[in-house]
């Protein structure tokens, strides 16, 4: 799906990780995400290690315990870098000002005056600095006067870049409402895939029937009612270039793992997939004690003092709306899992 971007030079695409969309709800900040506030409030920061991504929870639930998604597909990797809009003429002027430090790109610090002087504001080539046959020109006087923005590039593992010709060219100039040609600018998959490691969901926390404490040979009921888990949408938008993408975690199976080798799974893969009404497996109800569940465990053999670790993941699917792919995601906790043998006498 496309849309039209005001401040873009293409369009952006709306991305989603699943096929439904939500309705619009106000949006609830993730903390320590909205980094380019930084820049806005005069707090002025030119660092490698954070985005001006602003990312914003727009649906779901977001109270209780919380965690990110992992990835069921061990080869999938998000961009390795990409390039950012940092400063406008008067910020990067005051930034070279109060003796402005920082990682300005990708493995290149700078400390002191000289850069600033020379390069960005008397328009000296950087090819001064670093003796390579192509010039990089210079500025004059910060491009004040200038509609645009300085960027730079940015890594969320700046470590992990291996080649250093990665997103490592020294800040530049691009004019405002347009997008660097080069293969590293961000586009709408890029805000996608560092949305996705930004989506919280809710823990697992699955209903039992008998809970708490199982009995040998008897089948746990399992199940999750559709009110449990929801959608979660979360948004990410780099600002000042038109880029936007939205992404949808949607649930849509649970694994169980009983924490013995002495238990049997209903299905037998440990797998219940979803209801159509958006629930997992089917509530217990007076009468089923004898009847098999559609999601659920048997013990075979009663715990001595030290309760089962019942693990119960929930699958989150990935997909996006530009043909391209994102991973499933799972999200995974324990519970406390008693079993007792009920011991007859036959007279």
């Amino acid at each position: 799906m496309l849309v039209s971007s005001p401040n873009a030079s293409r369009p952006s695409t709306v991305v989603t990780l699943a096929i439904a969309l939500l309705a619009p709800t106000p949006a609830i900040a993730l903390g320590g995400e909205d980094l380019y506030g930084q820049a806005e409030k005069n707090v002025i920061s030119a660092s490698a290690s954070q985005s001006r991504i602003k990312v914003t929870q727009t649906s779901g639930p977001t109270g209780g315990k919380q965690g990110t998604l992992s990835a069921t597909d061990v080869n999938w990797e998000p961009p390795p870098c990409w390039y950012e809009p940092v400063f406008t003429p008067e910020q990067l002027k005051n930034f070279s000002e109060n003796d402005g430090n920082g990682d300005v790109a990708l493995r290149q610090s700078w400390i002191g005056s000289k850069l600033w002087t020379d390069h960005f504001k008397d328009e000296k080539d950087a090819a001064n600095y670093f003796g390579t046959p192509s010039t990089v020109k210079g500025y004059k006087n910060f491009n004040l006067g200038k509609d645009g923005y300085f960027w730079r590039g940015f890594s969320p593992n700046v470590r992990e870049v291996d080649d250093t010709s990665l997103c490592s060219r020294l800040m530049f100039w691009q004019d405002a409402g347009e997008i660097p040609d080069d293969p590293n600018a961000p586009t709408p998959e890029t805000l996608a895939d560092y949305a996705y490691n930004k989506v919280k969901v809710p823990e697992t926390e699955v209903e039992l029937k008998p809970a708490a404490k199982s009995t040998v040979n008897l089948p746990t009921w399992v199940w999750l009612d559709k009110g449990t888990f929801k959608e979660v949408k979360v948004r990410a938008e780099l600002p000042n270039t038109g880029l936007w993408a939205e992404t949808t975690a949607k649930p849509i199976a649970l694994h169980l793992e009983p924490g013995t080798e002495d238990a049997e799974t209903f299905p037998a893969s440990g797998d219940c997939q979803i209801n159509d009404d958006g629930s997992i497996g089917t509530p217990y109800t007076k009468g089923n004690a004898d009847k098999t569940p559609p999601c659920g465990i048997r013990y075979l053999r009663a715990t001595n003092g030290t309760p089962y670790q019942l693990s119960a993941s929930v699958t989150w699917q990935g997909s996006d709306g530009t043909g391209g792919d994102l991973p499933d995601g799972t999200f995974e906790t324990t519970q406390d899992m008693n079993v007792q043998e009920i011991q007859s006498i036959n007279r």
